[in-house]
């Protein structure tokens, strides 16, 4: 039983993933063509919309029927595996992960799919940074019995830039978790977006901002 775990979120929380999102958008337009940049997008969203979490790979499948006679296609698969991600982490993001660890034991929670996501946490260097305490979930606010089961704690942390998923976790485990929203990608500045949910315990403008906190801002 640990006295705290911290659960940090992976895109737009400690990976600047919209950016990545623009420079695969540049790459899709330089090689392929506007048509092409537009069509994978489209199925991107529509994707997305089905599943409920980003599948890179999967909407390049379904791009891939789209263009079944160019064999150039294939080589986006390769750009995406081999990307720069550990360029991509925001400033002072593992410092962060390192002053909070002095408190409790952080974990990756994080949605994604079972092949592109993994490779994400990887290829960014955020795996060895929490030392194989990695989750990666469909939906991870629905599966907190699992959460619970594989990291027991009188009081959880979580660091996300949702706060839909936020909100959820409170609701869930009431005052058992402090909620922490640090204001960064699409999601995180979507005024509409913000106004349809419950306010976070914490609000913080970027990530490295945890490197101001003590113990005591937590709870519990």
């Amino acid at each position: 039983m640990h006295d705290i775990v911290f659960l940090f979120d992976v895109d737009n929380t400690l990976l600047d993933n919209d950016h990545v999102q623009h420079d695969l958008g540049a790459h899709l337009t330089a090689e392929y063509g506007q048509e092409a940049h537009d069509c994978y997008w489209k199925l991107f969203e529509d994707l997305r919309r089905e599943l409920g979490y980003a599948d890179y790979l999967g909407a390049l499948q379904r791009y891939r029927l789209e263009f079944l006679h160019n064999p150039k296609v294939l080589r986006i698969a390769n750009w995406l595996a081999d990307y720069p991600f550990a360029d991509r982490l925001y400033p002072r993001a593992l410092e962060a992960v390192r002053h909070v660890a002095a408190w409790g034991l952080p974990v990756i929670l994080s949605d994604g799919d079972a092949v592109f996501q993994p490779r994400k946490v990887e290829r960014s260097g955020l795996w060895q940074a929490f030392d194989d305490h990695v989750l990666i979930y469909i939906h991870k606010e629905q599966v907190l019995d699992d959460v619970e089961r594989l990291y027991p704690a009188r009081r959880y942390v979580m660091i996300d830039d949702k706060l839909r998923i936020l909100e959820s976790l409170k609701q869930s485990w009431g005052e058992r978790v402090t909620t922490v929203f640090p204001r960064q990608g699409h999601y995180a500045l979507d005024r509409e977006e913000v106004r349809r949910h419950r306010p976070a315990d914490i609000s913080i403008d970027a990530i490295g901002d945890l490197l101001g906190f003590g113990r005591e801002r937590f709870g519990g």
